[in-house]
């Protein structure tokens, strides 16, 4: 039995790396939408649709986070500068090297969508 694709996606020792670098995100003024998603799941979405090259729009329902979330989180951590941060926190944290290139390849695809999207 081989590890699911979410734990791939994103093991427990980047999660741990990630989860504290996250904004907080509170509930919509106005009211209404659906009820907030689990950060953990929102992430590997994010990074599946960032490694795999797919867009948005195809994004699997078997994540469980919808494309149109998935795809603002992008926007709003991409704006915050989590990638940049996330790189800082592999090089800066002892015993974090295990993820580097994996974070590494998050980072740069993060950052080659941000670029597309500015253009």
């Amino acid at each position: 039995m081989g590890i699911d694709l979410p734990q791939r996606l994103v093991p427990d020792g980047l999660w741990e790396l990630v989860a504290p670098l996250l904004p907080s995100f509170s509930r919509r003024p106005q009211g209404g939408g659906t009820a907030p998603c689990e950060e953990r799941a929102v992430f590997t979405a994010v990074v599946y649709v960032l490694t795999s090259g797919c867009a948005w729009r195809h994004l699997p329902e078997t994540f469980g986070v919808s494309r149109a979330t998935a795809h603002r989180r992008f926007t709003a951590w991409t704006e915050c500068g989590l990638w940049r941060r996330l790189h800082h926190a592999v090089l800066d944290e002892p015993g974090a090297h295990s993820e580097g290139d994996w974070v590494l390849t998050i980072v740069n695809a993060a950052s080659s969508r941000a670029d597309r999207r500015e253009h």
